[in-house]
Formats: structure tokens, C-alpha cells, sequence
């Protein structure tokens, strides 16, 4: 969306510089290498590198105007906006090229499952709309990938804005929702990442709910106890899904629902229409994350009758689930983006119904969950031990992953403890063989990609 240069100004409360040299609208860029000729400029600071120090390699690249925070990063005879902090000002831009986009916005946050969701119902929208679809690209949901997908957006290229939106810290959402203002909301569920920095489940429960403070239409996961208890806060009932049937309760007026025998169920007015499906993913978390998407796809417009035939194409994002061969056979199943307990032990339920020789699960730990921590990577090596036949632990609660598989019942020589992923790599090339199948789940920090990399080379 290029932005009409006065409203930019009044978004971000900017003082101009060279106005005279202004472009009349602003196509913002943060990046000097990718930067297009007559850009605006942002200079965003970040923790390893301040666009401030880029000003004048930006005016080389072709930038039209600059956004600064810092007088001094001013370059002569270049039109610049002063503003008080770059971000903000980011983000006002945002939000006002949100005011003046015509199409739905939908937004999708939650613990675990946002990121499939989102690839899941762009992939159950896309037969009809088309390239007209703009979604988060990856994982570029913070405020500076929010802001980046609204400024991208077009009233003569885009129908549909699917924005992904994390939550690192407290009140992150609500953030995110001032400036994109959906009209739908898709909350996975309410789980424990990033407890440690959020500080409570408590807060971490008001920051998710926050997707409805703009009054987006909500879509619920009838499995998840938060939305349950705060469902009656809406202004109008939401729309829930599930990964199974499920009794509507009083109040409960409009539920979606994917079996596990095949049926896709739903119910609306009292009356419940079934269709035959074929899912073609693994787990009932991602049963959950596709009745999400196919409820966010009917509040959109799609027809029942239309689902069916476009539920069995879906598709896993990369780096969810992702089989992989590696060499001599074994066959790897890659599920290490991101992890928390709720996540783990989902990965681990749809790994125990894996047919192999043996089941190997290679377990890091997971990261931000504060006290929390011991308790459960304990829980999630007690739910490993009744689903594979060998568990590799590595990471910061290796020993409580250890202590829970061994306390339900898997034997010490079940349970081997690593130091790294190259020993991880040495142990699955002296000890596993064709027809075993390895799960690589953890956070991100231990980075498990390099075990595939030692085993596929």
C-alpha cells in the first residue's frame, strides 16, 4: 500500500525536512538491500544493527525519503520525516494502510498450531481467491512482520489478509491488533510458551484474548479450557472447531469439526450436516489446525460443499512434520521449528502411530517457560515413554525429560543423554538402522536441522 504522504505525517506525528523533494506517497522499505528506487526509507533499530547508520547507503540505492528518529541521520537535500522512535512510527504507517485496505483481514494466534493454521487456510481459500491472498510470509509475526504485510497489502491486488501474530511479551497481541483490526480472529489455543517472559498464565491468557479487543468475529478451539471459560465475554457466540466430535453446550451455536474416522461435521442452527473426508496429515493437532482453518474458511465465505474436496490437499508448512530420508534407510521426521509442552507432546502422539522397527525420539529442551520448566519437561519424557522405543535428551532439562520417561517406565538403557547434535548424529549412525524412524523435536536454539544435515550427507 503505497501511503498518501500526508497521511503518513499525520499517523506518525512526523516533522518533514526537504519537503519539497517528498514523494507524494510512501512505499516504505527497512532493508538497504532490497530497497527499490523511490522508497521511503525506515531506519528501525534492531538488536544487532541501528538503520541508522544505512541512511546515506539507502539515498545511494535509490531512496526517495528518509524516516529517522535521530536529526543527525538526516542526508542533505533528501526529504525526511522526524519522528520520535521508528518503530512507532512503523507501525502507525501500518495501521493506517490498514484504514485504507477494502478487503478481510483475518488474524490467527495461539501457543502452538498458528503457523500451519495460517498455510492451512490460505492453501483451503486459494481455488478461489486466487493470488489474491496476502499471508504472513514464515514466521514474520512480530510487530515489525505485522506492519511489513499491512504496508504490502493492495486494494487492487489483495482480496484477503491473513495475518500471523506472536506474542513474545506481555500485551504483544493487543499491539498487533490496534494496527491490523481484523474482522476474524482464529485463537489454536492457550498454552505455556514463553510463560517465563510473559510472567503468569494469567497474563499470558489476557495477552492471546486480546485478538478480540477490536471486536473480530472469534473462532475457538472447543478443546482449549481458556477459550471455554472466556467465550461468554464476546459480544456474539464464536464459531468453534475441534479435531473430533463434540457436544455443543448451551450457548455453543456454530462448531466445525474433523474426525479421526474421516468425517468433517457441521453444526450451526441446531442442524449438523456431515461430509466424508480423506486428511492427509499426521496427528489430531493438525486435525485441530485444519478444522481451524476450514471454520475460518466458512466464516469467509466458502461453501460446506466446497471442503471435502480441498481438505485432502493440504499440506504441511516446512518444518512441520517434514519426512525426510536420510542414508541406510532411516527415515527422519523433522519437527523441530519450535516447541512447547502442549507442542511436544502433539508431535509425540502422531509420532507413536508411526509403523517402524523402533520409534527414536531425539528431545531438546524447550525454552521461556520459567518455573514451569522442570515440571514439564518432566510431563513431556513421561509422555514419550509409553510412545517410543528409544528417547535422546540434550539441552538445559535434559536430565527432567530423562527423569519423566524413566519414572513412566522406560528402562535407563532406553534413555541416552547428548551433549550435541554431532552426538546425537554419531549415535544414530552406529545404533539406528532401516526401518527405525527418528523424530527430531525441540526448540529452535538447539538448532536439531544440523542432526538432518550429518545424516543426509
Amino acid at each position: 500500500m503505497n501511503l498518501p504522504l500526508e497521511i503518513a505525517i499525520a499517523a506518525s506525528e512526523a516533522t518533514i525536512y526537504d519537503g519539497g523533494a517528498a514523494p507524494a506517497a510512501l512505499a516504505c522499505s527497512t532493508d538497504t538491500r532490497t530497497i527499490a528506487q523511490g522508497d521511503t526509507f525506515i531506519a528501525l533499530r534492531g538488536e544487532r544493527f541501528d538503520g541508522h547508520a544505512f541512511t546515506e547507503e539507502a539515498v545511494r540505492r535509490g531512496a526517495a525519503m528518509l524516516v529517522v528518529d535521530r536529526i543527525d541521520a538526516r542526508v542533505d537535500g533528501v526529504a525526511t520525516l522526524l519522528v520520535g522512535d521508528t518503530k512507532a512510527a512503523y507501525m502507525a504507517f501500518a495501521g493506517a494502510a490498514r484504514g485504507l485496505f477494502r478487503g478481510r483481514v483475518v488474524a490467527i494466534t495461539g501457543s502452538a498450531g498458528k503457523t500451519t493454521t495460517k498455510s492451512f487456510l490460505a492453501q483451503l481459500l486459494e481455488p478461489r481467491y486466487g493470488n489474491r491472498i496476502l499471508a504472513t510470509p514464515e514466521n514474520e509475526n512480530n510487530e515489525i512482520g505485522v506492519s511489513k504485510l499491512l504496508l504490502a497489502a493492495s486494494n487492487s491486488d489483495h482480496d484477503i489478509l491473513i495475518v500471523e501474530m506472536g506474542a513474545r511479551r506481555y500485551g504483544d497481541v493487543a499491539e498487533l491488533v490496534d494496527i491490523a483490526r481484523p474482522q476474524l480472529g482464529i485463537l489454536t489455543n492457550v498454552g505455556e510458551a514463553h510463560l517465563e517472559i510473559m510472567g503468569s498464565r494469567e497474563r499470558l491468557e489476557e495477552t492471546k484474548w486480546a485478538l478480540f479487543a477490536r471486536g473480530a468475529r472469534a473462532v475457538l478451539n472447543a478443546f482449549d479450557d481458556v477459550s471455554r471459560r472466556r467465550a461468554r465475554t464476546l459480544a456474539q457466540s464464536p464459531h468453534w472447531f475441534a479435531s473430533q466430535p463434540f457436544a455443543l453446550d448451551d450457548g455453543m451455536e456454530t462448531l466445525t469439526a474433523l474426525t479421526g474416522t474421516g468425517f468433517l461435521l457441521h453444526s450451526s442452527d441446531g442442524i449438523t450436516v456431515q461430509r466424508e473426508v480423506e486428511l492427509r496429515v499426521p496427528g489430531d493437532h493438525n486435525r485441530a489446525n485444519a478444522a481451524a482453518a476450514a471454520a475460518g474458511a466458512l466464516e469467509i465465505g466458502i461453501p460446506l460443499e466446497e471442503l471435502p474436496a480441498e481438505l485432502p490437499r493440504l499440506r504441511l508448512p516446512q518444518g512441520r512434520y517434514d519426512r525426510l530420508a536420510a542414508r541406510n534407510g532411516l527415515r527422519l521426521i523433522y519437527d523441530a521449528y519450535n516447541a512447547n509442552a502442549s507442542g511436544m507432546i502433539a508431535a509425540l502422539d502422531a509420532f507413536g502411530s508411526e509403523t517402524a522397527s523402533r520409534r527414536i525420539a531425539v528431545l531438546a529442551s524447550m525454552a521461556e517457560l520459567g518455573e514451569e520448566s522442570e515440571a514439564l519437561h518432566e510431563r513431556v519424557g513421561a509422555h514419550a515413554a509409553a510412545l517410543v522405543d528409544v528417547l535422546l535428551v540434550r539441552g538445559d532439562y535434559a536430565d527432567e525429560l530423562a527423569r519423566g520417561a524413566s519414572r513412566a517406565g522406560l528402562s535407563q538403557r532406553q534413555i541416552v543423554r547428548i551433549g550435541s547434535n554431532a552426538q546425537a548424529a554419531q549415535w544414530l549412525r552406529e545404533h539406528a538402522s532401516a526401518g527405525d524412524v527418528v523424530l527430531l523435536k525441540g526448540s529452535r536454539k538447539y538448532k536439531l536441522e544440523e542432526i538432518v544435515e550429518e545424516l543426509r550427507t
